[in-house]
């Protein structure tokens, strides 16, 4: 039997990452089946917690190029063509955390009537054991911890912002529904897969609309693995209720059609049906998402509940 190791990554500047980049040297490589625990500072890279709305603090790194992200690392034997399955065994977040809204100055905000007025914070006390996080205006809110950002770069050369949602390695791309227990399929672009990881929130509403959510360090134990079989060769995930498909682009009805095609396919795969009969049964049980709005590109995930479709018995 093989024996899968567990490693241990910390966050400090020869282990972390502002960009995606196939040219980035990993600063792991583990074997497919072993288990990381890895550790993410915020998305911004904060050393220290502000203890007042807006202070600034320290930084991992000294000039922001994108979000602070633990990594590359690489799994041996992944090859372009296979998909990298990331399962999150446990996510634990760090105990505070910030939100901040109103410093984008694009046509959504002046929709909003948010536009040009100064940032605003909220700051967050987290509570692991009570499962809950409250800030200064004495709101309290559910935990739900998910890492926003898990990718692979592209492979082209060149270095690439965090910032956008790929369809061809994933990134940014701020699903709440990736809490514990769920994996998340990723296509391999490049030898080793070179993941990165980060960008922790405990709390996000669909759409992430004010551009962050509750942003923390995370301590995430995951499985990393190999898949030649995995059912869609998009990205893709299975959560302890339902399967998710995922679309991102720009034009939302793009995303959307994007979504909706993944999970058509899935489903005659699942039930051996023809498209169109998908199309309709998916008419009836598939929900459609909004999974962020914050990126410059949309995303959209299609869900598919693990009940929701049961066969009727024959005879």
């Amino acid at each position: 039997m093989t024996a899968f190791q567990t490693h241990l990554l910390e966050p400090t500047v020869a282990t972390a990452t502002q960009i995606f980049s196939r040219d980035t040297p990993p600063v792991l490589t583990v074997q497919p089946g072993d288990s990381v625990r890895v550790r993410s500072l915020d998305a911004w890279g904060h050393l220290e917690r502000q203890t007042v709305p807006g202070e600034d603090q320290p930084q991992l790194f000294a000039e922001r190029r994108g979000h602070c992200l633990t990594g590359p690392i690489a799994v041996a034997g992944a090859r372009p063509g296979d998909m990298l399955a990331v399962t999150f065994v446990s996510l634990t977040p760090d105990p505070w955390g910030f939100t901040n809204a109103g410093r984008k100055n694009d046509n959504f905000t002046r929709l909003l009537d948010v536009d040009g007025g100064a940032p605003q914070w909220l700051l967050w006390d987290i509570d692991v054991q009570q499962g809950t996080a409250s800030n200064q205006l004495s709101q309290t809110v559910t935990l739900h911890p998910f890492l926003g950002v898990v990718g692979v770069p592209p492979n082209s050369p060149g270095d690439f912002t965090t910032t956008p949602p790929r369809a061809d390695g994933g990134g940014n791309i701020d699903c709440k529904e990736l809490t514990a227990g769920s994996t998340l399929f990723l296509p391999v672009t490049v030898p080793g897969a070179l993941l990165s990881v980060g960008d922790g929130h405990v709390a996000q509403g669909d759409g992430e609309v004010g551009g962050t959510a509750i942003e923390c360090g995370m301590t995430s134990e995951l499985v990393l693995d190999v898949v030649v079989d995995a059912p869609l060769k998009t990205i893709h995930a299975i959560t302890p209720t339902a399967r998710i498909t995922f679309g991102f682009n720009a034009d939302l009805n793009l995303a959307t059609a994007e979504a909706l095609k993944a999970m058509l396919t899935w489903m005659q795969d699942l039930y051996g049906m023809e498209r169109t009969l998908a199309l309709a049964l998916a008419s009836t049980v598939v929900d459609l998402r909004i999974t962020q709005i914050a990126n410059e590109t949309w995303g959209v995930h299609a869900m598919l509940g693990h009940d929701a479709v049961r066969a009727s018995a024959v005879g």
